[in-house]
């Protein structure tokens, strides 16, 4: 009977253990956020998302994006549904909005007429005019309630103008109470990350300084702003702080205060910071393809924390990696990640066709901006990848790339539908994933495992396509390789430019085992929140830093077994 008790309790434990762990699974996303991003209303046909604002209404959030068709709605940041509606301006870019009492309110750029909308039920889709017409129009608008809830405005989008703000009576049809003020402009010559680029090294250019977002947190005001380009890798949000919420504003200590400069979806600027119910901090930001049109971008969500001298600041070195969703309140970046690792990083892929250059290997080098394409979209195209031995596989993400589509528009009934197989001799294939029914838009579709696979092959099999030819621009393997962690390196040297103190070269000597390497800087050695990943090489130009600026710079390699320990901060004057 004792026996028989203690396998019970074995098997209880263990099957509440599978639960949880289940349940934990079903809270972890990876960038791009796989979304039903809509395919542009004009060619060339490309897939388009940028701008989001995000906000609480109604035990739910409600996300807002440029060129969009309409907007989602979630509980929990994982799972997004979709509204299509044509009662606001969903055609306008950087929509807005906020939450007053029982009523939401959406305002969108315009050059020309600003109107307010306003819904008690967005779930749904039915909006009507609240405020015909805005004191001026405004472009790229952000509301935000303060404490005493006296309501402010802001807005801004040029590469000759600065942002703005200004308080609105909400009682009095959202009229502006005075003039507007002023905040701040751009300062490419002491902001390197402010110079247009993918490497922030067009300094004769203007950039676009755009996208303000104010936030308030421990007493002070937050404005965050989107610059140089869309277009670019360095596409970030930088920060200045006030004691009031028209300022004056300084910078931050810490800037740019989201940036993703390199990896599979670079960029994370004109994004919005906001709480989720937990009160833990997040940005949701733009990331950059630009390829087939300079407006070609996504979606991507980071995780935020604002430490003991009021910084905020986001944890962006494995931004592309897998993030869990904490259902609970933390206050360390540990708590957001699972800690899986990328197995596929230049991994051989075997597929059944290829069209011209658009090779295999494009789907492992960790660039959104390239892909591969089959010689058509029909059932039964294939890819093959090999992870070279068994390896412990979490998750997989699977990144649709659009090629030769002529798709216009939201679609309905079109959908990426395919077979996932998973094999450790390359002879024996088990079906794990089977999405031949889906009705769900699936660009960066991401599939989470709720219990480790062991696997050496990886085949995804097209059924359909929306259009055009099956294309990846990633199939990304998650998980670890059970080997030991590249081992821990140093920095050789680190070089900041006399003539353009804005640049800094760094140098180090290659990690056995490596795949990459992070490296981590900031104005303090314990405050190291800017980070550059770097795959391959050993040597890096960053281009980014501020003229008035001591920097911490540290490194850290890492695998597909793990991350090395960082080096000791280096002190850069």
């Amino acid at each position: 009977m004792k026996f028989l008790f203690a396998v019970f309790l074995v098997l209880s434990l263990s099957a509440c253990e599978t639960a949880q762990k289940a349940e934990q699974n079903d809270n972890i996303v990876c960038n791009p956020m796989n979304l039903s991003y809509r395919f542009g209303l004009e060619e060339p046909s490309r897939r388009e998302a940028a701008d989001p604002s995000v906000v609480w209404f109604r035990d739910r959030f409600f996300l807002f994006v440029s060129k969009s068709g309409g907007y989602w709605h979630s509980k929990d940041l994982v799972r997004w549904k979709f509204i299509e509606t044509n009662q606001i301006p969903t055609e306008e870019y950087a929509p807005t909005a906020i939450a007053i009492g029982d009523t939401l309110f959406f305002l969108a750029s315009s050059n020309e007429l600003s109107t307010i909308y306003k819904s008690t039920d967005p779930l749904s889709g039915r909006w009507e005019v609240a405020v015909p017409q805005l004191d001026q129009p405004v472009w790229d608008p952000a509301f935000f309630m303060d404490d005493d809830q006296r309501l402010y405005l802001y807005w801004g989008c040029s590469d000759e103008r600065p942002l703005y703000g200004v308080e609105l009576d909400y009682s009095r049809n959202f009229a502006f109470k005075g003039r507007p003020t002023e905040l701040i402009w751009a300062n490419t010559a002491e902001n390197g990350w402010e110079v247009p680029g993918d490497y922030n090294t067009l300094i004769n250019q203007k950039p676009w300084i755009e996208g303000p977002w104010v936030v308030k947190a421990a007493g002070k005001y937050y404005l965050q702003y989107a610059g140089p380009g869309t277009e670019y890798k360095s596409y970030s949000d930088g920060m200045y702080v006030a004691d009031q919420p028209l300022g004056p504003f300084s910078l931050q200590a810490s800037n740019p205060y989201t940036a993703h400069p390199e990896g599979f979806a670079a960029g994370a600027g004109h994004g919005c910071t906001f709480q989720d119910q937990h009160s833990n901090w997040w940005h949701i930001g733009t990331v950059t393809i630009s390829q087939k049109h300079i407006f070609e971008r996504r979606l991507a969500l980071h995780p935020v924390l604002l430490d003991e001298d009021g910084i905020l600041h986001s944890n962006t070195a494995f931004a592309d990696y897998p993030i869990t969703i904490p259902q609970y309140k933390v206050n360390d970046f540990d708590a957001f990640t699972p800690n899986w690792m990328l197995l596929s990083y230049r991994k051989k892929v075997v597929v059944s066709s290829s069209l011209d250059s658009l090779t295999p290997d494009r789907m492992t080098d960790e660039d959104i901006r390239t892909y591969w394409a089959a010689q058509s979209g029909e059932a039964g195209e294939y890819a093959i990848l090999d992870l070279e031995k068994p390896m412990e596989v979490n998750a997989i993400q699977i990144n649709f790339a659009e090629h030769n589509t002529k798709l216009l528009g939201r679609q309905k009934e079109k959908f990426h539908r395919y077979k996932l197989e998973v094999s450790v001799d390359g002879s024996r294939w088990e079906t794990v994933v089977n999405k031949s029914l889906t009705e769900t838009d699936l660009p960066h579709d991401f599939v989470v495992f709720d219990q480790a696979l062991m696997s050496r092959y990886i085949k995804l099999t097209n059924l359909e396509v929306p259009d055009g030819n099956l294309a990846l621009s990633g199939l990304r393997v998650f998980g670890n390789a059970k080997e030991a962690a590249s081992e821990q390196v140093e920095l050789i040297s680190a070089n900041r430019n006399a003539a353009d103190l804005r640049s800094i070269s760094l140098n180090w000597k290659a990690a056995n085992a490596a795949d990459g390497y992070v490296l981590s800087y900031g104005a303090k050695a314990d405050k190291l929140y800017l980070h550059h990943k770097v795959y391959g090489d050993t040597s890096l130009i960053i281009n980014s830093l501020n003229v008035h600026s001591n920097y911490w710079f540290s490194i850290k390699s890492f695998n597909a077994s793990g991350v090395s320990p960082a080096s000791i901060p280096l002190r850069i004057e």
